[in-house]
């Protein structure tokens, strides 16, 4: 059976190099994948397995090439479980990273923040997250030659690649918090209540992605490190009316210092 791998080898060509690292780029983050240089480019709705998601803000093409002399796959966009999307069809794209011959993964997205200290257009570090999205991509029958039966997430988040990317922000002078993440399903935003509730569980920030992806990631051995790019307020915590298309434009806010310090992160660090 022809594999998402193996059509992106075939489209890239034999003297492709294996990249090192693979980027997922969220809601509004997308604009690192046109730094790609020697670009490939493929839609997801070529790519065998790959969920294709309708979301504004995600182009959904997966992208081969370098970037600050790096060989990277950069995955433009994401499907999200509100869609309709099985939580398993979710393992694909980060399963085919890893096949690709990738050692770690660099997970983005925009969220909401709990902290008034760490408002829209800021940027955070994930430390740790808390899945409240009642699935967990890794049910079902397990794949043993992929991972394990059980994987332990004690270790999710990696801690070289973190200060690697504290370090890449204070390179850009750009201010980069840490905190932990929240999912949940989606797509309605959160109540006053459940971010209370949310609050007292320990989470900094809340969305709608990542969590699955990192579970994956972990399973198949990638090491992971996380960015949030903070869009808003969490609802009860702030004036605005919450909206996708208010994300979208306090994620464009954010977006070029994230462009910035993944860059440098790229370059100095992997």
């Amino acid at each position: 059976m022809t594999t998402a791998a193996d059509v992106i080898r075939a489209a890239a060509g034999a003297n492709a190099p294996t990249p090192r690292l693979g980027l997922v780029l969220g809601s509004g983050l997308g604009g690192l994948a046109d730094a790609v240089q020697d670009a490939t480019a493929i839609p997801y709705a070529e790519l065998p397995g790959f969920p294709v998601g309708s979301v504004a803000g995600h182009a959904g093409r997966l992208v081969l090439g370098t970037l600050a002399g790096t060989p990277v796959v950069v995955l433009q966009g994401r499907a999200h479980l509100y869609e309709g999307i099985p939580v398993s069809d979710l393992a694909v794209p980060v399963r085919t990273v890893r096949a690709l011959g990738a050692e770690s993964i660099v997970l983005t997205n925009a969220a909401g923040s709990l902290r008034a200290d760490v408002g829209p257009g800021r940027l955070m570090a994930l430390t740790d997250h808390i899945n409240m999205m009642g699935v967990n991509p890794l049910t079902g029958i397990n794949n043993d030659t992929i991972g394990p039966r059980f994987v332990g997430l004690g270790d999710a988040y990696d801690l070289p690649l973190k200060r690697a990317l504290k370090a890449a922000a204070v390179a850009e002078g750009v201010d980069l918090s840490e905190g932990v993440y929240l999912a949940v399903g989606g797509p309605s935003f959160e109540t006053p209540a459940e971010i209370r509730a949310f609050k007292v569980l320990g989470a900094d920030a809340v969305g709608m992605s990542t969590v699955p992806e990192v579970i994956v990631a972990r399973h198949c051995g990638l090491r992971v490190v996380a960015v949030s790019a903070i869009t808003n307020l969490a609802e009860g915590l702030g004036d605005e009316v919450l909206t996708h298309e208010h994300t979208l434009a306090s994620a464009a806010t954010a977006s070029a210092d994230l462009q910035r310090v993944l860059t440098r992160f790229v370059k100095d660090y992997v």
